[in-house]
């Protein structure tokens, strides 16, 4: 069985390891691979790990070896499934790894906001709490979460662990979700309110073509001027050009991501250049333990469609 790992450097750029994938086949790793690369790299492949390469219908039908496609990521839009289904390829995703590591993140962010503890460490490396004249300074505002409303799109497994620590901070919750039926302490609101009542409000849908730009001009206009936006799911959840405007023109708290319509980001993305925005490198999952839990996921759906019994098919 030759396996091969198109892009395995994200994953796992050294201090993890393949070991017990490498006992189910003759392993090869990529750290990266370019579009040009790919039919190349996997022309004798019977099983394909994919991270961001994409397995398009045309890459796809220039392997005729090919029997597997494995995602190392929860969300598959690298994969044209259709294609791979009319090949009898199957195709499947590491769902859940990094639910807890993305939750983590979301509050990481909100808490920088309200609290700026960077901010605070970075100034008093340079020395001025102790030029101070008094036993404390602060000078943005410190807001309490407590009693401040948290809105989430989307109640997944991260919107719904979202949804739990924002509770746990005493935040009143609301959601707009397909879901017929919530959790206690979560309310079910149309989108309109939501964006209208919030303190907060986290992105955790997936990216369609009705939520693509969810978060656009108009969408901004309905929000309390001092609300924060997090997004931690997709990208082009949000139009980048009216967040960033909203920003410049006050009619935005602060905006926080870890994910950008393009990533890396152009030098000159206006968003990047907003005092109040707070951009992180799409690292939300990368925690050890939630690395540790992909590779492991990611190895037993090899495992379990070379015995037969194919697990988190797509």
């Amino acid at each position: 069985m030759k396996i091969v790992i198109l892009d395995g450097y994200t994953a796992n750029p050294g201090d993890l390891s393949w070991n017990e994938l490498e006992k189910l086949g003759d392993v090869t790793v990529y750290e990266r691979t370019a579009p040009q690369e790919t039919v190349v790299r996997a022309a004798e492949a019977d099983v394909v790990l994919t991270n961001k390469v994409l397995m398009t219908r045309e890459v796809i039908a220039q392997l005729p070896q090919l029997k597997y496609i494995g995602v190392l990521a929860t969300g598959y839009n690298v994969v044209d499934i259709e294609a791979a289904h009319e090949r009898g390829i199957v195709v499947t995703n590491v769902p859940a790894y990094s639910t807890e590591s993305v939750a983590q993140m979301v509050f990481s962010h909100l808490l920088t906001v309200t609290n700026r503890t960077e901010h605070y460490a970075q100034q008093n490396r340079e020395g001025k709490w102790s030029r101070s004249k008094d036993f404390c300074y602060w000078d943005a505002p410190i807001t309490e979460l407590a009693g401040k409303t948290f809105g989430i799109v989307g109640l997944g497994n991260i919107g719904m662990r979202v949804a739990q620590i924002a509770l746990a901070f005493g935040m009143k919750v609301k959601a707009f979700s397909s879901k017929e039926v919530l959790p206690a302490g979560i309310e079910k609101v149309g989108l309109d309110e939501l964006l209208a009542t919030v303190d907060v409000l986290s992105l955790h849908c997936p990216l369609t073509d009705s939520t693509r730009h969810l978060i656009n001009k108009e969408s901004l206009k309905k929000m309390k001027p001092s609300a924060i936006l997090i997004n931690t799911g997709r990208g082009p959840l949000i139009d980048d050009d009216a967040v960033a405007e909203a920003l410049a023109s006050g009619r935005l708290g602060a905006f926080c991501a870890d994910v950008m319509t393009v990533e890396p980001p152009a030098a000159d993305n206006k968003l990047q250049k907003q005092p109040n925005a707070y951009i992180t490198p799409h690292i939300a999952w990368a925690s050890t333990e939630a690395r540790v839990r992909l590779i492991q996921i990611a190895t037993e759906n090899v495992r379990c469609f070379i015995s037969g019994k194919p697990q988190n098919v797509i």
